[in-house]
């Protein structure tokens, strides 16, 4: 197994860690401690604003629109761009955490996603805030999957999937957030003040490096990577696990992801991302645009809708969370994509206001609720060794996927028809299809010990 050493012996740099309280909390058993909570506080609030500055940008696309002079398919090939080049942050943040570490990895992304969106604001050309907007992308990218692997890695079997859910639903409490600031600063003052808030965020970083230890299972990796070296060196006899395991990682990460004992779990993860950000790009992102020119709705309007939205989201969350651990993932993903595809069908369709706002807050709760079980089972699937870079291939192809190429349908759905609502009801369409592939071939690790899933 890749966390324990067969004998059950602490190596050193575990002991190393031990002595400190917080990482002694998260190496016992079942109990949930204060720092537990420091580490699902710290991933929640990274999540919230991650959720904050990705929607701020979608609230303000008709005046970032109107400002620039663009096309849609100009501001479609403009975030493209953006969006190809920060897939590259969706690799290489957790591929570096599986190198160096979950905690320090988390601190350094937060803190430089924050500090760059105020330097977007003062972009004076369109290709400036391409520009700009790609390397806020890069380092947005890693709270995907960090802030997941170390909830994972620390908190208790049994809580997994309602932490992890919790943790993924504050990105609903950010997306009020930005509905807050686009009723309130976009709608006076412009989109050029709106970005600049998010600065303020990067004191998150230090609240991770303060309160949240390293992961228990990324330390003992690194103690058995040693003990294997030294035990070679003295031309020591390994065991049997030991030399399977010194097999596998004689090859780069992203080859072993590609191992007959891997390939299976490298599908089933890319494909639930992939359906994941295929889902959300279609109506996450040109919603706002949908509802200011379709629809007629003051910046205003849409941004105080926004805030509701993302608040009755955030039950959808909580819900698949509390599902997932205590009757299993797949029953969490069933119920979430039944309940979005029936009312987003409902909207796409509704003829007044009145029905624009409550089948579009109702179809929010399962819309966002099957993102719960979706991080849950990329974050748990993949061995210790290549945690990281396994979360880094499967949400890097899904962002090239949903959010670079599927815009194409939409974009082209909407230049075609004159409206995205052709494009919107593809959405209960992926939403079946994702069911599908959920009761076909997805396992279901509810209540398992990360090295009883993977090896």
């Amino acid at each position: 197994m890749d966390a324990i050493a067969d004998d059950g012996q602490i190596g050193p740099l575990e002991e190393q860690y031990r002595r400190s309280a917080a990482f002694r909390d998260v190496s016992q058993g079942e109990t949930v401690t204060r720092t537990h909570w420091h580490i699902a506080v710290a991933n929640g609030l990274g999540w919230g604003f991650d959720g904050m500055d990705g929607v701020i940008f979608a609230l303000a696309s008709p005046l970032i629109i109107k400002d620039f002079g663009l096309t849609v398919p100009e501001y479609r090939s403009g975030l493209q761009i953006a969006l190809l080049i920060g897939i590259a942050g969706m690799y290489v943040w957790p591929w570096l955490a599986d190198r160096y570490g979950r905690r320090t990895l988390l601190a350094i992304n937060i803190a430089m996603f924050s500090l760059l969106m105020p330097i977007v604001a003062l972009c004076t050309s369109w290709a400036w805030f391409v520009a700009l907007r790609s390397a806020t992308n890069f380092a947005l990218n890693g709270e995907w999957s960090l802030g997941s692997m170390l909830v994972a890695e620390t908190w208790p079997a049994r809580l997994r999937g309602r932490v992890i859910g919790i943790n993924r639903g504050t990105w609903c409490f950010g997306a009020a957030l930005a509905g807050v600031i686009a009723t309130w600063i976009i709608a006076v003052y412009g989109w050029r003040i709106a970005v600049a808030v998010p600065a303020v965020v990067a004191v998150i970083g230090v609240y991770v490096r303060a309160k949240c230890p390293e992961s228990p299972y990324w330390v003992r990796l690194q103690d058995r990577k040693r003990r294997i070296a030294d035990a070679q060196a003295r031309g020591q006899m390994l065991s049997q696990a030991d030399r399977e395991w010194v097999a596998k990682t004689k090859n780069r990460q992203i080859t072993q992801l590609f191992l007959p004992d891997m390939r299976k779990n490298t599908a089933i993860a890319t494909f639930i991302a992939c359906c994941s950000t295929t889902i959300y790009g279609t109506v996450g992102g040109w919603m706002p645009l949908y509802l200011a020119q379709e629809r007629h709705w003051a910046t205003a309007t849409y941004g105080k809708f926004y805030i509701a939205w993302g608040l009755v989201g955030f039950l959808g969350l909580l819900a698949s969370g509390w599902i997932a651990d205590k009757w299993g993932r797949r029953p969490a993903f069933y119920i979430m994509l039944a309940q979005g595809s029936v009312f987003i069908t409902l909207w796409v369709f509704a003829t007044t206001d009145l029905e624009l706002w409550i089948y579009g807050l109702l179809w929010s709760i399962g819309f966002l609720g099957f993102w719960g079980p979706s991080m849950v089972l990329t974050a748990e699937i993949f061995p210790t060794r290549i945690r990281g870079a396994g979360n880094g291939f499967a949400w890097s192809i899904a962002w090239l996927f949903g959010f670079v190429l599927w815009p194409f349908v939409a974009v082209g759905l909407q230049q075609y028809t004159g409206s995205f609502a052709a494009a919107f009801l593809l959405i209960p369409v992926a939403m079946a299809f994702m069911a599908l592939g959920v009761w076909w071939f997805t396992p279901d690790y509810a209540g398992q010990e990360l090295d009883q899933i993977s090896f």
